[in-house]
């Protein structure tokens, strides 16, 4: 099981930034997917989540409005574009798949990978 965050960088504030998450090793299309964060000194924090089937998305509150999740099961790769960003908003972000649809409590499948990192300054 292998999915790698990749797409981040270095932007201003009210930037954007398009993230990709490539899975490989399990059936992508059954399994929803997670974005998280990890900020510098902070626990890592569940952002998004799209279902696997209808398309069913959730958001942080922090980050509604602002970032939009997406999924193509043909490529067993998810999205997240990043726009209006805020220095608040840099991290390391990573990918996941949830173990029960978007229900983060229960776990995610496999290991985290190494993540993206996204540097929003000032």
């Amino acid at each position: 099981v292998q999915l790698q965050a990749s797409g981040g960088g270095l932007v201003q504030t009210g930037g954007s930034l398009s993230l990709s998450c490539a899975a490989s090793g399990f059936i992508f299309d059954d399994y929803a997917i997670g974005w998280f964060r990890q900020a510098p000194g902070k626990e890592r924090e569940a952002l998004s989540c799209i279902s696997n089937s209808v398309g069913t998305r959730y958001y942080l509150e922090a980050v509604e409005g602002r970032f939009t999740t997406s999924r193509d099961n043909a490529k067993s790769t998810a999205y997240l574009q990043m726009n209006n960003l805020k220095p608040d908003d840099t991290a390391v972000y990573y990918c996941a798949a949830l173990l029960a649809s978007c229900d983060f409590s229960v776990g995610v499948l496999g290991s985290w990978g190494q993540g993206t990192l996204v540097t929003v300054s000032s």
